[in-house]
């Protein structure tokens, strides 16, 4: 690829006590492959995936990258990615030069095995994340916080036009991660009613997602603080479990409990699972710190319903195309503040997040004026 960058440059950081502030940096990106894309980034969106990662807080092993014998010793995040495709291997056939994609928390996977075959394919035993992953050669996985972020061509999304960048961001992940489990499990339901806990990154965009999917969805929180938001998304009703009973008259009532807190130790199993209808699920999607658990569940309270706990893995190519296709025809937008692409603007974005103030996405714009590559 005569004239076309060898090296990517992007916010890494090499030290976890170091998560608050990535410095710029150039790397390598992994050996370009027959079907693998080049995107110029255009913007990013900062997930709190990021800060558990960047902390390494999903682990007790030291963060991946740093003792990786390939690739760079400092580890660049990001998996919410919008741009244009500047480059494709000799065997892609899903997009095109010059096309705009999204990229999301999964950037490869064998495609032979059965769960690819059957359209599962974020469940693959051979999948590799965005960022901080191994490839089969032992390459780390570098996100898209960066001027550029190479990726398989299967997770390359087309996004309509209809939806701006710095909207669409926050989709690729977060959106995609709430959307699969939102249809698997009403999917063919009339009148289905779902229960979203945690109004937050995750939860904002499933309250969207659900009522555009035809459910009647109530909102559940500690405390009513974001009642008049919930409402605003589309939430027909709110739940505030700071208030004793709240689940008298939930009984018997919901067909999905999704899960989007990112910790487990406000959750009381025993009074949300009996609000669930016979043989229907309470999927969590929010990921928490490595050493919390679900606690205070008993036997009995699955014994009354037959209900299920269980979890979902973001979401397939197909599910992928449906979200876009969802909101732009639905017109529901994530909620997004704007950050410029910097070293001041990543730490200002991750630092924020980990105090809980923003309402409710951040998205890092700007990459093509502050790498030059416009």
């Amino acid at each position: 690829m005569s004239g076309y960058p060898h090296t990517f440059r992007g916010f890494a950081i090499a030290d976890p006590r170091d998560w608050a502030s990535p410095k710029l940096t150039e790397f390598e990106p992994k050996k370009f492959g027959a079907r693998d894309v080049d995107i110029e980034v255009e913007c990013c969106g900062i997930c709190a995936s990021e800060l558990f990662s960047l902390k390494n807080e999903w682990t007790h092993a030291p963060l991946e990258c740093l003792s990786s014998a390939y690739g760079p010793k400092s580890q660049v995040v990001g998996h919410e990615v919008i741009g244009r495709v500047v480059a494709v291997g000799d065997r892609v056939t899903l997009c095109r030069v010059g096309d705009r994609v999204g990229l999301g928390a999964q950037c490869c996977a064998c495609m032979e095995c059965a769960r690819c075959v059957a359209g599962n394919e974020q469940y693959c035993a051979r999948a590799v994340g965005t960022y901080c992953d191994r490839y089969p050669d032992g390459y780390v996985s570098q996100g898209g916080y960066a001027s550029h972020v190479r990726a398989h061509e299967q997770f390359c999304f087309p996004i309509p036009e209809a939806i701006p960048s710095e909207l669409a961001a926050p989709l690729q992940c977060g959106g995609l991660t709430v959307y699969s489990p939102i249809k698997r499990n009403i999917a063919g339901l009339e009148n289905p009613k779902v229960a979203v806990i945690g109004i937050g990154g995750l939860g904002h965009m499933a309250i969207m997602i659900a009522r555009a999917l035809g459910a009647e969805v109530t909102a559940i929180s500690r405390t009513n603080s974001k009642k008049a938001d919930a409402a605003k998304m589309g939430a027909h009703g709110f739940v505030a479990t700071a208030e004793p009973g709240w689940q008298t008259e939930l009984q018997d009532h919901f067909d999905l409990i999704l899960n989007c807190a990112s910790s487990t130790t406000a959750l009381d199993l025993d009074a949300l699972l009996p609000t669930l209808k016979v043989n229907c699920n309470f999927i969590s999607v929010g990921l928490p710190h490595v050493d919390e658990d679900f606690r205070g569940v008993k036997p009995f309270t699955f014994f009354s319903n037959g209900c299920c706990l269980g979890s979902s893995k973001l979401g397939s190519r197909e599910e992928a195309i449906e979200l876009f296709a969802l909101a732009a025809e639905h017109g529901f937008r994530p909620w997004v503040e704007t950050l410029p692409v910097s070293e001041a603007g990543v730490h200002e974005g991750l630092t924020r997040l980990d105090k809980g103030d923003v309402r409710y996405r951040f998205t890092l714009v700007g990459f093509r004026e502050f790498f030059g590559t416009a």
